[in-house]
């Protein structure tokens, strides 16, 4: 059963969705960005009802200042307080739980990692982390992307020269590993990382933290071609 809940958060009023289920482990969705609850293409409200209907309770919830909350979005920096108020609001409704499992997308990931086990999460699901606000896609990617134009003689008209003389020279500048790099690997919880193969924030992740990582086939930052193939994902961290 569906059902929306309004919860507070420091002086504001948080809107959430709750999929109710029997099970005892459940997933709570944090939204990254801008993104409303309900995911890029409704992507995690169809996510939540494909769970839901295996069993696995699940709660999305809009942080301050984004969608149907109330407040100013201060990013994923500050957004302790909301994640504190999802999780307590999503024990509250569904007082069966033993776990609960935190999922999140791009910055919510690194909320995650954050704040996670400070708010008594009991496992993390991250995919697609955020790293940093570098424009600049990771070493690796551009020298898969200057190698393939390189061997493509069609291509070679349309190099501008300089571009590539600075691509290359990022490419084998060995940067400074990240900040949040370090804390998804210290994050104190048991960890699933779900990365989009063609993903460019998938890919700085992957080269600044080389970890386990289930890998789907796909470019979609929101793993919107995915089908079953991301809940199938999920459903196997929760079991974990």
């Amino acid at each position: 059963m569906r059902s929306v809940i309004a919860l507070p958060c420091e002086g504001e009023q948080l809107l959430g969705t709750l999929d109710a289920a029997s099970g005892t482990t459940g997933l709570l969705i944090v939204s990254g960005g801008n993104e409303v609850r309900a995911g890029a293409h409704r992507g995690m409200a169809m996510l939540a009802q494909r769970l839901c209907a295996h069993g696995t309770p699940v709660f999305r919830y809009d942080r301050r200042g984004v969608g149907d909350s109330s407040g100013e979005n201060g990013g994923y920096a500050s957004s302790a307080p909301d994640l504190v108020a999802a999780a307590a609001a999503f024990r509250r409704e569904q007082p069966q739980l033993t776990r609960l499992v935190g999922l999140g997308n791009c910055d919510a990931a690194a909320a995650l990692a954050l704040f996670g086990r400070d708010v008594g999460l009991d496992a993390l699901i991250l995919t697609n982390p955020w790293l940093s606000d570098d424009p600049l896609p990771p070493p690796a990617t551009i020298r898969r992307r200057y190698l393939r134009r390189l061997t493509s003689p069609r291509s070679w008209r349309s190099i501008d020269l300089r571009k590539l003389a600075a691509g290359l020279r990022h490419s084998v500048t060995r940067a400074p590993t990240p900040p949040l790099a370090a804390r998804y690997a210290a994050t104190g919880l048991p960890t699933t990382v779900i990365l989009a193969r063609g993903d460019r924030t998938a890919q700085a992740f992957a080269a600044a933290c080389p970890v386990a990582a289930v890998t789907l086939d796909t470019a979609s930052h929101s793993f919107a071609d995915t089908g079953e193939a991301l809940c199938e994902a999920i459903r196997a961290a929760l079991t974990r």
